[in-house]
């Protein structure tokens, strides 16, 4: 069932990219007039249209978002990655759909976002739906939830591997089989949809570069703690941003409006601000910025420019993503470095291309503390198997950097400061510790009736990893537990094997744990349980058997709770 639901999230991802792509090309058409990337309109433009019309989408995004919020009516948490770690992945549609339209607006009017954000929410929203619409527990919604992450990343970037560790790094914290196999066929699918609409061309192209001598990479020893350096400080702006804007109380659309008329003031010198930064990305990897007269101190001063860009969007409550334009800052740091390497003479047999390629993904890794996720998305993006030994090493040491400049990942430090999701759980013990069993509940162990011969429960072991199944009677009450262990004597019994069923080699009923229950109240139970899979039952009358609750997730969820109460903020993407 999880499987193919997952196939249906990964349609949704590639028709919501498709979707999301026109809906981008008519906003810039109604903003700019044209339809060519925002980088090149404003590198056209006159002084005045480059400060404005940021300014005039970031009002229409702030009405969008302000009138729209009116009209959705019942608030609920809307940041996906809450309603996993703390919810039940219920995810707000009416939000959703404002939020994609507020998006359309600033990114087609030029703002310093990328557009994987808003495609990546939109289609975990409509899994969320999907799953709500077909009543589906808890446990299944919050796996829809990570399906369309999933997919939504592997549809902006063409990228399946990424898609599918990204939701099950970021957004699960789970690799186990059970949850990466839905995520991997969400993405796989979501990907061949958005390759039958957009193709299969790489989106950058590096040089490529034989790495074959260990001191070759020292350089980017220092480059991964530059990239660590900056990612952090980059954490740290966002934000101040918006605590700033916070303290000037401003409406939504006077705030964004505000933010955008800044971008434009940056964009007046430096209109290759505007836009997710794919063009400029794409510039600085053919080296077209090494030709002028000074190109370090263009490159550093674009890279300032960015910086400040992205940070002003951002903290000012624009809707998008901030992977590609992290990536920008990283290729620009990049540059800068390797420019300044070959500008003193260093590091001659290694072309900028490359420094720029591997910033990009030691920056993205320093931001989202997932160095794993950086090194194949820079491959599946550039296509290029040759940048994998330094990017490797830049990547960890980024990490690692960034640490000591903020202590947190830009997907727990939102959920920390903008949902207040740490601060309910020092208070409370943790949103773990307050969930019930039935939020966590999942389908039960398949049971055997009373009168299954053992030769047929036997093969039933002989096909699963269980210890223990689980027997019911007609009713599907629980009546006992059969385990592996006690078997063994009967199946070497042949002549009278026939004659033996379940109700002979049953135990009696474990304890079971009911759906309404608290967590923190039935861990007794899951503690002592013997089983990995404790039985879940309607109520302790009628013992009817309606789902189980895996112990170590359990068990790991609540010493999660408990870390979390005793460390400030989530460590989820460490």
């Amino acid at each position: 069932m999880h499987l193919t639901l997952a196939v249906g999230v990964g349609v949704l991802g590639g028709v919501v990219n498709f979707l999301f792509f026109y809906g981008i090309e008519w906003s810039k058409w109604l903003f700019l007039h044209k339809l060519d990337d925002p980088v090149v309109v404003a590198e056209e433009m006159g002084w005045l249209a480059r400060l404005l019309t940021p300014a005039l989408g970031g009002l229409a995004a702030g009405l969008v978002l302000y009138w729209g919020g009116k009209m959705a009516g019942r608030k609920g948490p809307a940041n996906l990655l809450e309603v996993v770690v703390a919810g039940d992945g219920r995810l707000p549609f009416r939000a959703g759909l404002v939020k994609s339209l507020a998006s359309l607006m600033s990114l087609g009017s030029g703002a310093s976002l990328g557009r994987e954000g808003a495609i990546t929410h939109m289609t975990a929203t409509l899994a969320s739906k999907w799953g709500q619409w077909r009543n589906a527990p808890p446990y299944r919604l919050r796996l829809l939830v990570g399906c369309g992450a999933a997919a939504g990343i592997a549809a902006a970037y063409n990228a399946p591997i990424s898609g599918a560790v990204f939701a099950a790094w970021i957004v699960l914290g789970n690799f186990s089989m059970n949850q990466f196999a839905p995520l991997v066929l969400a993405s796989v699918t979501a990907t061949l949809m958005s390759r039958t609409f957009f193709g299969l061309a790489p989106w950058y192209s590096v040089p490529t570069v034989e790495f074959t001598r260990l001191t070759q990479l020292p350089w980017f020893l220092v480059l991964g703690a530059l990239c660590g350096a900056v990612g952090g400080t980059f954490l740290r702006l966002l934000r101040a941003a918006e605590a700033g804007f916070a303290r000037l109380k401003y409406s939504l659309p006077a705030q964004l409006a505000l933010g955008g008329l800044l971008v434009g003031l940056i964009a007046t010198q430096f209109p290759e601000v505007c836009g997710n930064g794919y063009v400029v990305i794409n510039r600085i990897l053919q080296g077209e910025y090494l030709t002028g007269p000074m190109p370090l101190l263009f490159l550093t001063g674009l890279l300032a420019a960015k910086l400040a860009a992205t940070t002003i969007t951002v903290g000012s409550g624009a809707v998008g993503g901030v992977l590609t334009p992290t990536m920008f800052i990283g290729a620009a740091l990049g540059a800068v470095f390797g420019q300044a390497l070959h500008e003193l003479g260093y590091a001659a047999a290694l072309p900028t291309a490359v420094f720029t390629a591997v910033g990009m993904g030691a920056t993205l890794a320093a931001t989202t503390r997932a160095p794993l996720l950086a090194m194949i998305l820079i491959f599946e993006i550039s296509l290029d198997y040759s940048l994998m030994p330094p990017l490797m090493v830049a990547t960890v040491v980024a990490v690692l950097s960034a640490r000591r400049f903020y202590p947190e990942s830009i997907y727990t430090d939102v959920l920390r400061h903008r949902e207040g999701l740490a601060a309910r759980e020092a208070e409370h013990g943790g949103a773990a510790l307050d969930c019930t069993v039935g939020d966590l509940m999942r389908p039960p162990v398949e049971p055997v009736r009373e009168h299954t011969p053992v030769a047929e429960v036997a093969q039933r072991f002989l096909r699963s990893s269980y210890n223990f199944l689980p027997v019911v009677d007609a009713d599907q009450r629980l009546v006992g537990v059969v385990a592996l262990q006690d078997l063994k004597e009967h199946l070497t019994e042949d002549p009278g094997l026939r004659a033996v069923i379940a109700y002979d080699v049953m135990r009696p009923p474990p304890p079971v744990v009911t759906p309404g229950e608290r967590l923190l109240a039935a861990l007794p139970v899951i503690v002592a349980s013997e089983l990995r899979n404790v039985p879940v039952v309607n109520n302790r009358v009628e013992m009817r058997l309606v789902g189980a609750v895996v112990r170590a997730e359990a068990l790991g969820l609540v010493a999660g709770a408990i870390e979390g109460a005793n460390k400030p903020g989530l460590r989820r993407a460490d």
